[in-house]
């Protein structure tokens, strides 16, 4: 009696499958066997009306005066779906279609570059013209005044820093930079040393020094130093790299300020002109610009 009872129990969910499965009134009455699989309503309309990203769709072209209206990004979005659509199709309305975007794209720029004209000319403050001419005369003469406040700013700085060009014996560009550092000398009056890393080896790990020739700037009694060139440069390279690292080391600039040139300073080609530009400048403080200049009389 007892296996009677239980083999019913056992056979029981499966007579109540085939029951709803052959649409008994297990089925219509809507209750289903423990088996029962049925994916939801909202999964199967999802299936239904999912569309083929790659499948082939003419794109609509607005008129013009509501594609006037259009940002950038959206514009070059409808290009290249055009773009893609005509060479697929390549009809020559599609093609023509194409084309006429690439022409509303190429006035509006155009617009864009007539007006930026009239701003810098309202704006000369924007406009990079004013500190650096185009004028072959006026280039020669900025150009000059910026050596001679390097030249100026160097030779005060002479009794402070020193120059140091790491070489080899082995290493013939060495023999070509010397010469070169040594103009550096003649005409800023710093002191110039030659270090031999095959003779003091020692010199290579405590400087970091890998690439010969390498030219350094030392700051005297001091820890500070900074590389200069690795290899061979140029006199002017030398001058130039010498006056930044300098102004860096000695707190005349910041980092950001590492291409702003002699007498650029509160310029056009100033990056901190206008106040600070990243959140790890002192002046921004919890993401808000503080105002550090002494304040007017």
């Amino acid at each position: 009696m007892r296996r009677r009872l239980a083999l019913a129990a056992l056979l029981l969910p499966t007579q109540a499958v085939l029951a709803q499965a052959s649409g008994g009134a297990g089925a219509q009455s809507g209750t289903h066997g423990y088996w029962w699989y049925e994916a939801p309503p909202e999964v199967e309309k999802a299936k239904e009306g999912k569309a083929d990203p790659d499948a082939l769709v003419k794109p609509m072209i607005p008129p013009m005066a509501e594609l006037a209206t259009w940002t950038p990004p959206k514009i070059r979005t409808l290009i290249e779906q055009q773009r893609d659509y005509a060479a697929t199709v390549l009809t020559v309305e599609a093609v023509s279609d194409f084309w006429r975007l690439q022409d509303f794209a190429r006035r509006k720029a155009r617009a864009f570059a007539g007006v930026t004209q009239l701003a810098m000319l309202t704006h000369p403050e924007l406009n990079a013209r004013a500190a650096n001419p185009m004028v072959g005369e006026a280039r020669d003469v900025l150009g000059a005044q910026k050596d001679q406040l390097r030249r100026q700013y160097l030779r005060a700085k002479a009794g402070e820093f020193a120059l140091v060009m790491f070489a080899r014996a082995s290493c013939g560009y060495c023999r070509v930079q010397w010469p070169i550092v040594q103009r550096f000398q003649d005409e800023m009056g710093w002191q110039v040393s030659l270090m031999d890393l095959d003779r003091k080896p020692e010199l290579g790990q405590r400087f970091g020094v890998e690439v010969t020739p390498t030219t350094m700037v030392i700051r005297r009694n001091s820890a500070q130093r900074m590389v200069i060139a690795a290899g061979v440069e140029t006199y002017p390279n030398i001058v130039q790299m010498a006056y930044q690292a300098v102004r860096l080391l000695s707190g005349d600039i910041r980092p950001e300020q590492w291409l702003t040139a002699a007498g650029e300073e509160d310029g056009f080609f100033d990056a901190l002109a206008n106040g600070p530009v990243s959140s790890t400048d002192p002046r921004v403080i919890g993401g808000d610009l503080i105002d550090v200049r002494e304040p007017k009389l």
